[in-house]
């Protein structure tokens, strides 16, 4: 809506003209609007047409104790309302007053005498003589009579009609008073007083007239005017302190003091001596100048009393009012303290200062409690005071304390004023509560109080923030019906309505009917800088650019702005590159560059995200400003560090530091310190830090923060710790409950609980109530250290005294259950906290999977799995995550598998870590091919492998014995970026070992050593081992040498390993040298060295050399243990006669253990408690000493037909876990077995229980079809015994069965139909009980050939049916083996003459094929076809 207004010039001596246009479209949305509190001056008010009666601004109501009398009965009436300042109202009004005559009374006039000297007398008054004149106490009727008549003229009628007719007879006391009282109402009708006085050649003008005339134009702000009135006065009146004062305060009022000061000089060089009146305005006009700088109000007291003079009450208010002004409550203090000690009485308007500072300053406690102290000291609260404290609780947006001063205010009989209305209105507003407002505001006008231009302007503000802008609109319209001209900040309010909304050409509608208007510029005013910056933001939006320009030119014009104060308006209202190009060229043309627009520049860029445009700004000054510049320096580290450059950031500092081009402000380092945070630069923060304090820098609130909170993630509590006290001592407010909660955390994680409960008892003595964070981080502070009971006596507490706990609380009592081991209460703990009326929720749930999942308690863990979808939590990818990795690590495959199936199905797709995971757990159970297959899934779903994927292919292609793939692997793994892990390296060179590639382990190995890999004793011994089995005994004794150069000490190990290498190679007294060369050396000799030399000599087969070195092991002093135990008795297991067994076995008896000979010899219940008390001090020993120890024992009594007794050692060494508890379950219908890791004997009494467990399953039709059962039985060897060549061998004698799995080498597969027929059906299965036999067998019932334990008697056909069949099925070897040597002999050459009659067959067959389909391709006819459809 396009808008109209009529504006003129400013006419000297004539009535404004000018008129605000109407418009219903206004609004407003100002955020800079706020309302001015009771002892806050507006300029505003000046400007309004509309009045209203604020009787209690009168001096004689604010400080009665003074007995003040009052001339000015008149225009109390007809005062213009506005918050005034105190120091502004003590200074004119002291000036007023002083121009008074001591002599003046009050004096009640009555309505006749009013009457009387109101009509017009039909004869002419009587001259009174000048005595009598001024003794005649009728003064005030004559002046109110006259000011009557003035103000009462039409435009076109002068002043020297009603002055020329003299009516009544005046004294020159008498036109000083008319020309106030008429300047109150209109500067240009006192002016025109003034003028007529000094055309009067019966007037002498006196320096009291000159004086009332500049108060009355400084009060119009005309000051142009009374600096002309001033200079043309003459020196005998104008040299006098009245009329410098005056003039002082003219300029006071705009906040000049320059002027001010200048004027004070040329008094002093005049011979005038100012008075405390002339240092009050001079106070005044400073603090109105700018921005209160510390210790100023100090400074200025200082200066008066250097004059000679003693502040009065009205400087101390003036300070203070100003201090309160600006919300400076610590200057505030200053000057009060002073004041009292001093002896300088406070007033009632010194105490509404002060209740006015601490409403600003957020403190609306303090100020009701000197409020309600004011009776005490003598004070009755006016309604300034009681809007003063009603002000500190709106600004707090405390409704019910408002509506309970404004009710106490009433009772005492003051009511609600418009500073009243207007300041809960404003309370309305921030808000939000328009429509409260708005009713208040009819509320105000039905009660007889006339809104101003702060009602107006306020409720338009907030309309206009609510995008209310009819509302607005209709608010504005009646603002102007109502007489009252809007201001500048009603303005601004519109206009930014206007922009917010979007309505961008009436904002600009709005905004030209200002201009044009020309009330603000006459009056004094200019529009404000939030004006232009909407303003500017709207017309960007626009893209106008034209307007744009037209308003930069205002901006220069009309205000003076300088170039670089025109580019800060233009950033912030988002014209980037035009401000640029202003600031750039104000200082190209060699403008100071001014540090404040500077800052409000880069605050806008940074606000707006252009940190490069900043960077390049700042650049640019630095080109272009002469000598080093701080500001710029430090701003261009801010910017940087804004911009995440930190790297840039840090070299630009360091740059500084070491020029030291830098101040001692704390935002560089505060925006340092905060971006090595957010990038993880913890070391940096520190030391920039430390920097910061060596240079003297006071750290802010905002730093200490920081640095709190840095060294809680560095692991330095303590340290965080002491900067809170530190902090605390400085009075810097850490009001925050995260900071204490990191630091418990911090001492929770290193196991200091003892100090987060030093913490937390700081804080509880400091407040009143302690956070619920802050209990629930020392709960886990407690739980960090297992400390279950003392988190639970927290709990209680928080139970019992508030606040209430929450799902933390609970989740860190359990987290302290599962810290501390007490798994098994878990579920005691949530019952209670069931009963307590708390729901578990799913992080608790997880965390009690996670614990059990960490315990490997694959049972508990499903439990929880299935509660928890029964309780209607979804799983996440994390729980997911947990489940697989577990079901993993047990090698659980058809949970692993079903839970992948299952998280599919949920929409979850598994991600790298849980395919790494399936990737090891085949790995593990050596599925080559699913792992392969696992890889080819990673790639489809288009993840990258990572280090860890690498690694478990390789380390995968090691144990399936193809470890040249595995190196290819590593070579396409380093062409990535990827190193692979030392452990892997190691698999590699452990892999072609076994494959007997020494050439390519030498290799692997060396190549380490020359890239500077640091191995440890374990490659060498590997090293070690891989000689030994290919008979290099040299280079295993190399190998020592190379470890001594590389700094790793052989230890008796390393010799152990070389002893064993000549042990294996039959070459025993090469081991007996290397023990002697470490009994020179000196080594404290365990039995380690002799274990591998008496074994050594016991595989040789040299038994009494065996038992000699036993005892001279004795002889030395050393204990027979678990070692030379288990020698013997593996030796005497693999023994072939009887007698040798007993021989060796009564060696051991000799040397103190007699337990293996008693077991083969006696039948005594004794006996197994003796040797379950065994086992259980070799539990704890090192070195599987109770597992190889076990073996031994149960292979020696499979052996020698001890079987039940063997049956019985292998259950107990599964109830004392050294064997798995999973090497079967079918109980739990798990019909595989694993018999990895176990002996020939052992794996053989296994196998005979479980196929007597797995019958009794068979008979109730377990295993189902079609179901395959498996038998793990693995690739590799146990003291130089295959375990899958003895089982198989077994079961081949059985005629079972399980055949070779074609996939995976090391499992026996069965399908479940066949393995039940054979159960019941076959003899073999007849009867599996295990038994002992009556009496030693003269023989040992085992033999070991080529790495296979099997029985003695199956040996001769063994190698017959191998060497020429091959490998058979189990039916057909059993069969071959059953037959007499005779009758297997024609057999087997039966079956190699039927091989060959059925291979020249199918030779045959596939000939006569290929001839027939030759022959059928030849009578075919030949058909040529086209090349292509020709349609």
């Amino acid at each position: 809506m396009a808008m109209s207004c009529n504006g003129g010039l400013v006419v000297t001596f004539a009535s404004p003209t000018s008129k605000v246009c109407m418009n219903t479209s206004i609004s407003c949305s100002s955020s800079h609007l706020s309302i001015p509190s009771p002892n806050e001056h507006s300029n505003d008010s000046t400007s309004n047409n509309s009045t209203f009666s604020y009787s209690r601004a009168s001096p004689s109501e604010r400080w009665p104790h003074l007995q003040i009398q009052l001339a000015e009965t008149y225009p109390l009436s007809q005062t213009h309302f506005s918050p005034t300042s105190p120091q502004l109202t003590h200074v004119v009004k002291e000036a007023e007053l002083s121009l008074e005559s001591s002599k003046s009374e009050t004096l009640e006039v009555s309505d006749e005498t009013q009457e009387k000297l109101g009509r017009v007398s039909k004869t002419r008054v009587k001259k009174m003589s000048k005595l009598a004149l001024k003794r005649a106490k009728d003064w005030r009727e004559r002046v109110k009579f006259l000011t009557d008549r003035i103000l009462g003229l039409e435009q076109d009628q002068f002043v020297a009609d009603v002055l020329d007719d003299r009516k009544v007879q005046m004294t020159p006391t008498d036109f000083c008073f008319l020309v106030k009282y008429v300047g109150q109402e209109n500067w240009q009708r006192a002016l025109e007083v003034y003028e007529w006085l000094n055309l009067k050649n019966w007037y002498s003008p006196n320096a009291r007239m000159l004086a009332t005339i500049l108060a009355v134009l400084g009060k119009a702000n005309q000051e142009i005017l009374a600096v002309e009135i001033f200079t043309r006065a003459e020196p005998a009146v104008g040299n006098t302190v009245q009329v410098y004062n005056a003039m002082m305060g003219v300029y006071a009022r705009n906040g000049r003091f320059q002027k001010v000061q200048e004027l004070l000089d040329l008094m002093r060089k005049r011979g005038c001596e100012p008075d405390l009146v002339s240092f009050n305005t001079l106070i005044n006009a400073r603090l109105k100048a700018g921005a209160m700088v510390p210790d100023l109000a100090i400074k200025l007291l200082n200066e008066v009393r250097r004059s000679g003079l003693r502040p009065d009450i009205i400087t101390y208010n003036t300070l203070i009012s100003a201090c309160s002004r600006e919300s400076n409550l610590e200057e505030t203090m200053k000057v009060f303290d002073d004041m009292d000690s001093h002896n300088c009485q406070p007033d009632l308007w010194t105490y509404n200062a002060m209740i006015s500072v601490y409403g600003r300053c957020g403190m609306a406690y303090k100020a009701e409690q000197l409020f309600r102290d004011l009776e005490s000291k003598g004070f009755f609260p006016d309604a300034v005071t009681y809007n003063s404290l009603l002000y500190a609780f709106a600004r707090e947006g405390n409704v019910d304390k408002v509506k309970e001063i404004c009710e106490e205010m009433i009772e005492m009989g003051f009511g609600r004023d418009e500073m009243t209305y207007n300041t809960i209105i404003h309370m309305y507003g921030k808000q939000g509560q328009h429509e409260l407002g708005l009713q208040l505001y009819k509320d105000m006008k039905l009660s007889g109080r006339s809104p101003d231009v702060v009602t107006y302007t306020v409720l338009i503000d907030s309309l206009g923030k609510a995008n209310k802008i009819k509302e607005a609109s209709n608010l504005m319209s009646e603002m102007l019906d109502a007489g009252v001209k809007p201001t500048v900040r009603t303005y601004s309010a519109l206009i930014c309505g206007y922009a917010k909304t979007g309505m961008a050409v009436e904002a600009e509608d709005t905004f030209n009917c200002m201009r044009k208007s020309g009330e603000m510029v006459r009056d004094g005013f200019t529009p404000d800088n939030i004006l232009y910056e909407v303003m500017l933001q709207a017309l960007t939006k626009e893209n106008k650019v034209e307007e744009i320009k037209m308003v930069v030119g205002d901006m220069k014009e009309l205000c003076g702005m300088n170039l670089q104060t025109v580019s800060s308006f233009l950033v912030k209202g988002e014209c980037y590159d035009l401000a640029v190009q202003m600031l750039r060229l104000g200082i190209s043309n060699g403008e100071a560059l001014d540090d404040e627009n500077l800052l409000s520049i880069l605050s806008s860029y940074s606000s707006s995200g252009r940190n490069k445009e900043a960077c390049e700004l700042l650049e640019f000054l630095k080109e272009h400003t002469e000598g080093p510049s701080k500001l710029i320096t430090e701003a261009l580290v801010v910017v940087l560090c804004e911009a995440c450059q930190l790297d840039a950031a840090l070299k630009e500092y360091s740059n500084a530091r070491e020029s030291g081009s830098f101040s001692r402000s704390s935002t560089m380092y505060e925006s340092l310190i905060r971006c090595c945070e957010e990038n993880k630069l913890l070391t940096e923060a520190s030391q920039i830090f430390t920097e910061m304090r060596f240079c003297g820098v006071e750290p802010s609130e905002c730093i200490m923060k920081c640095m709190i909170r840095v060294y809680c993630k560095m692991g330095f509590p303590e340290t965080a710790h002491c900067l809170i006290n530190q902090a605390e001592v400085q009075g810097l407010l850490l009001d925050n409950s995260i900071i204490y909660v990191d630091v418990i955390e911090a001492y929770g994680k290193v196991k200091l609980w003892q100090k987060a409960e030093s913490v937390v008892g700081n804080v509880r003595q400091r407040y009143m109530n302690v956070d619920r964070k802050i209990w629930n981080a020392l709960i886990q502070a407690y739980a960090a250290s297992g400390c279950y009971e003392r988190a639970r006596a927290v709990f209680n507490t928080m139970m019992r005294d508030g606040p209430s706990p929450t799902v933390d609380s609970i989740n860190g009592l359990l987290e302290a259950l599962v810290v501390d081991g007490r798994l098994s209460e878990i579920y005691v703990v949530i019952e209670e906290m069931q009963d307590m009326g708390f729901k578990i929720s799913k992080s608790s749930i997880l965390l009690m999977l996670d614990a059990f999942a960490e315990a490997g308690n694959l049972f508990e863990v499903k439990k929880i799995y299935s509660g928890m979808k029964a309780a209607g939590y979804f799983p996440t990818m994390h729980l997911y995550r947990i489940m697989i990795r577990l079901f993993c690590k047990g090698k659980r495959v058809r949970d692993v598998e079903a839970m992948v199936s299952e998280m599919e199905e949920a929409g979850f797709k598994p991600d790298l870590s849980i395919w790494n995971s399936m990737l090891k757990l085949y790995s593990g159970i050596e599925d080559y091919k699913r792992t392969a297959q696992i890889y080819q899934q990673i790639i489809e779903a288009g993840l990258e492998p990572d280090e860890d994927t690498y690694n478990t292919l390789i380390i995968m292609y090691c144990r399936d014995r193809r470890p040249e793939e595995g190196l290819s692997l590593m070579h396409e793994m380093r062409k990535v970026g990827l190193e692979p892990k030392l452990d892997t390296f190691k698999s590699l060179i452990s892999g072609f070992g076994k494959q007997e590639l020494l050439e390519q382990a030498e290799e692997l190995f060396n190549d380490l050593l020359l890239k500077g890999y640091k191995l440890d004793r374990s490659f060498y011994h590997t090293m070690m081992k891989i000689y030994r089995n290919s008979g290099n005994h040299s280079k295993a004794e190399n190998l020592l040498s190379m470890m001594k150069k590389a700094g790793v000490k052989p230890t008796i190990a390393t010799m152990h390993l070389l002893m064993v290498s000549y042990g294996s190679s039959g070459q025993p007294q090469q081991a007996e040298k290397v023990l002697a060369n470490l009994k020179e050396i000196g080594l404290n000799l365990t039995t380690l060295p002799y274990s591998s030399l008496i074994n050594a000599y016991l595989q040789n087969g040299d038994y009494n050399v065996g038992i000699q070195k036993l005892m001279e092991m004795k002889m030395e002093g050393l204990e027979v243990d678990h070692r030379i135990w288990t020698c013997f008795i593996r030796a005497a297991s693999l023994s072939q006669h009887t007698s040798e067994a007993i021989v060796l076995l009564n060696a051991l008896r000799n040397a103190g253990f007699d337990l293996p000979i008693r077991l083969m010899t006696e039948k005594s219940e004794l006996l197994f408690s003796e040797l379950e008390s065994c086992l259980d001090k070799l539990e704890p020993v090192e070195d599987s000493a109770a597992f190889n120890f076990v073996n031994s024992l149960v292979d020696l009594l499979w052996a020698f037909e001890h079987r039940a007794t063997a049956s019985w050692v292998f259950q107990l060494a599964v109830k004392k876990n050294i064997y798995r508890h999973d090497v079967f379950r079918v109980a739990d219908k798990d019909w595989g077995a694993d018999f990895r890791k176990l002996s020939a004997g052992s794996a053989l009494v296994a196998l005979t229980l479980w196929l007597d467990h797995m019958q009794d399953a068979s008979l109730q039709g377990y295993p189902e079809s079609p179901k395959s059962v498996v038998l793990i039985t693995g690739t590799s060897e146990y003291n130089m015994v295959s375990l899958n060549s003895t089982l198989k061998a077994c079961l081949w004698e059985m005629g079972s069965p399980f055949l070779p799995c074609k996939t995976r080498s090391g499992l026996l597969v069965a399908k479940a139909h066949s393995l039940r027929m054979w159960l019941k059906d076959s003899p073999f299965c007849l009867d599996l009980e295990l038994k002992n036999a009556p009496s030693l067998p003269e023989l040992n019932s085992m033999q070991l050939i080529e790495g296979c334990f099997i029985r003695r008697g199956l040996v001769p056909a063994f190698k017959d049916i191998t060497e020429r069949l091959g490998l058979v099925r189990p039916k057909k070897f059993a069969r071959l083996a059953l037959l007499s040597d005779e009758k297997r002999e024609k057999a087997i050459e039966a079956d190699i003459e039927g091989g060959k009659e059925k291979l020249e067959k199918l030779k045959s067959k596939v000939g006569s094929k290929r001839t027939r389909v030759v022959k059928q391709l030849r009578k075919r006819k030949f058909i040529r076809r086209p090349l292509s459809n020709p349609n």
